[in-house]
């Protein structure tokens, strides 16, 4: 179905979430940090989505990343959790997911918009 990316620097939670959207029929790249995920954009064509933690180590914030993705991938959904309230520092239309979320629950809606995206560019092509 989709391409998404992971980027989360607690592995059970990395894990969890990456095997859900896995049973639902995505393509699911991990990064256990917002600098390995940069090093994943570049020698990845295509992405769906990414899914980001806020705090992870190596200088590089999940705020970041999803800037440097707003701005060299414009087409890519972004979800940005955090256990706090990063709201006013997201950028619009990027998703904010408060931890701790439900692994099927966020799998479901990633999915959903997905699902929602695919079908709006096949009717994009089709009407030219």
């Amino acid at each position: 179905m989709a391409v998404f990316l992971v980027v989360e620097d607690e592995p059970l939670i990395r894990f969890l979430l990456s095997d859900e959207l896995v049973d639902a029929g995505h393509t699911v790249i991990e990064a256990a940090s917002a600098l390995e995920a940069v090093a994943v954009l570049g020698r990845c064509d295509h992405l769906d989505g990414m899914i980001t933690d806020v705090d992870m180590p190596g200088g590089l914030s999940g705020l970041d990343l999803m800037r440097l993705v707003r701005s060299t991938r414009p087409e890519t959904s972004v979800w940005v959790a955090s256990g706090r309230d990063v709201r006013s520092q997201i950028d619009p239309g990027v998703f904010f997911l408060p931890k701790p979320y439900d692994y099927r629950e966020l799998a479901y809606l990633v999915s959903e918009r997905a699902h929602v995206k695919q079908v709006l560019a096949t009717d994009q092509q089709r009407t030219g």
